[in-house]
């Protein structure tokens, strides 16, 4: 199996940033004394995984950055709010409390622990009342069946079931 020129170039820092800087594969070529299909290669093959794996070292290590910001803005206002209580401020006390929650919130959204999305209850949907109907009365044939499912639709709708 061919092994890149480029991986094992002793320039391989240089032509790599020649490549992320758009320099033509023509001009490189001429410059490494290698072929512009390999600096094509090499930029498609390697290069891409590379910086695509150094843009998610990246994030991961934004991401502890941001979450550690948050620890210390909570631990903060965890502290502001015990000398606040402490010293009987309660307007202090209560505005503490509320930049502790915002931290825990964004601390959830960045966890993952929050969902911010709409809540549908779909039983209070029209759309689900005629289907509802439409079963119930389609099943009017069959009374067992009918009874069994109308049963089964109500724990749904009191939450025993799901």
């Amino acid at each position: 199996m061919p092994r890149c020129t480029i991986c094992t170039h002793a320039e391989r820092d240089v032509i790599e940033q020649a490549l992320i800087t758009g320099q033509s594969f023509r001009a490189g070529a001429v410059r490494f004394g290698t072929s512009a299909t390999a600096l094509f290669r090499h930029k498609q093959d390697h290069l891409a995984v590379a910086l695509l794996k150094a843009q998610e070292a990246a994030e991961v290590v934004h991401g502890d950055t941001l979450f550690e910001q948050v620890r210390a803005l909570q631990t903060k206002a965890l502290t502001i709010l015990a000398r606040a209580e402490a010293a009987g401020q309660l307007t202090v006390a209560l505005q503490a409390v509320r930049e502790a929650r915002g931290c825990l919130e964004l601390l959830a959204k960045l966890l993952g622990e929050l969902h911010q999305g709409p809540t549908v209850n779909i039983l209070l949907a029209p759309e689900w009342q005629r289907l509802r109907a439409t079963i119930i009365t389609a099943l009017a044939p069959f009374p067992e069946a009918r009874q069994a499912v109308t049963h089964t639709l109500q724990r749904v709708v009191d939450g025993q079931f799901g």
